[in-house]
């Protein structure tokens, strides 16, 4: 009987103890004195979990619960984050839109300009070869059978048109300026005696044969005269110069000028080959006919070889955009076709096509490899927009669209492109201003705003 009496009573104490959260003080001691072991119903001193939602002001038999202050309920903890997520995203609460205030904008450097419709370029790239300007080039010949005395200018030395660059010592030269100097002063003699016998036949002192012997002798003076000037002019002297230096040698006859030939260079430009030194014999056959070549270097021309199929396309006057053809090389230089070949290589099938390219800071040297991109058409578009504004988002083309409070993402739809630049088939319309630098910082933005919004 008294075991039947524990056995029920240890029923009662462990409904109670999932009833009640708190065992009772009576109820521990009438356990007790039943019998039954304190460890059976230690667990019903422990207080229950609340259920999710239930509040901690009593238990609904006038016993009041402490409510526990170390952790917050899991509604109560909920609405505090869900506060702070708000606050996070609160800048990104529109899909799409990032509200920026115009010093954040000019503080990231983001560009904003107006969409505009415009033109795309197309063009076919060739490679190419630099050479000099054939109408910039040119050799200092020697004219005169003569030697080297001089050479007053080295490789790479810059001239100007007409300065002298060399000095020759020719007996042809000498023989010439002697033959027009005595010319001159046998024509001076002649018209001398010619103008005494003209008086004499005048006052009808002298015979006429007198007169007109004196005529002819003169004449022919004059005449030995001018083919000794066309001699020298031959020779690219000038006869009153010739004349001046010859009354200069009068006063310094150790300084003789008649044997020396002044080489002149036909036009400005630098020094890109010296043929002869010192000393060296010219003129004769056999010898250097040349003693420097000049090139004007400040412009060059590149050679390029256009397949058939692509001559029709190119035209004279197009734009050329010309990079070097090795690794590395990041100068661009723009040009103009200026000359197609009508004519094709028998072997290459292509057409010899001319581009003039400027090269003032003398960065271009012939000879080099380029890759020339030749512009063969212009298409109008209605909408046109520089590369740097597209970004990809979620997969789409997009651009950034200026409003009022910032800037909202425009999912756009592309045509035709060219190097810099692509036409929009839809998403935009001219006049809307668009972020064209740093849109990057946009996306990132963008980015951001969403996950903060997601969490």
């Amino acid at each position: 009987m008294r075991i039947l009496l524990s056995a029920v009573l240890l029923a009662t104490g462990i409904a109670i103890a999932a009833a009640v959260p708190a065992v009772t003080d009576f109820v521990r001691g009438t356990l007790a004195a039943a019998g039954v072991p304190p460890t059976l119903f230690a667990f019903a001193a422990a207080p229950a979990k609340a259920p999710e939602g239930a509040h901690s002001e009593g238990d609904g038999h006038g016993h009041d619960k402490a409510p526990n202050k170390a952790e917050p309920s899991n509604e109560s903890a909920g609405h505090a984050h869900g506060g702070h997520e708000h606050k996070e995203g609160e800048e990104h609460a529109e899909e799409g839109v990032i509200r920026m205030r115009p010093e954040q904008v000019a503080g990231q450097d983001i560009e904003v300009a107006k969409v505009e419709g415009g033109t795309l370029a197309r063009h076919i790239l060739v490679p190419g070869t630099i050479t000099p300007d054939t109408d910039r080039i040119a050799r200092v010949p020697a004219k005169v059978v003569g030697t080297v005395a001089e050479m007053r200018k080295r490789l790479g030395d810059l001239v100007k048109k007409d300065e002298v660059v060399a000095v020759l010592d020719s007996r042809e030269v000498a023989d010439a300026k002697s033959e027009y100097l005595t010319a001159v002063v046998r024509a001076e003699l002649e018209k001398t005696n010619f103008d005494r016998q003209q008086a004499l036949w005048d006052k009808r002192v002298s015979a006429e044969s007198a007169y007109l012997n004196a005529k002819a002798v003169y004449t022919e003076a004059a005449l030995r005269q001018d083919l000794a000037r066309q001699k020298l002019s031959a020779l690219g002297l000038n006869a009153a110069e010739v004349a001046k230096l010859a009354k200069q040698d009068e006063a310094t006859p150790n300084a003789s000028t008649l044997r020396q030939y002044e080489l002149r260079s036909p036009l400005a430009g630098r020094v890109v080959e010296r043929k002869v030194d010192v000393g060296t014999a010219v003129g004769k056959e056999g010898d250097p006919s040349d003693v420097y070549t000049v090139a004007d270097l400040s412009t060059v021309w590149i050679e390029l070889s256009v397949p058939t199929v692509e001559l029709a396309r190119v035209r004279e006057g197009a734009r050329v955009v010309v990079t070097p053809s090795q690794e590395g090389g990041d100068r661009r230089a723009e040009g103009k076709v200026v000359f197609v070949s009508p004519l094709l290589n028998q072997e290459t099938r292509s057409a010899r096509v001319i581009v003039a390219l400027p090269n003032q800071d003398m960065a271009w040297r012939p000879g080099t490899f380029v890759t020339a991109e030749v512009e063969i058409a212009q298409d109008k578009v209605g909408v046109r927009i520089p590369k740097s504004a597209l970004q990809t988002v979620e997969g789409k083309r997009a651009v950034f669209v200026r409003t009022e409070a910032g800037f909202e993402k425009r999912e756009v739809e592309l045509g035709r492109s060219d190097d810099d630049s692509y036409e929009v088939t839809a998403g935009l319309k001219p006049g809307e201003e668009i972020a064209v630098a740093n849109s990057f910082l946009l996306k990132a933005e963008l980015g951001k705003g969403e996950a903060d919004h997601d969490h």
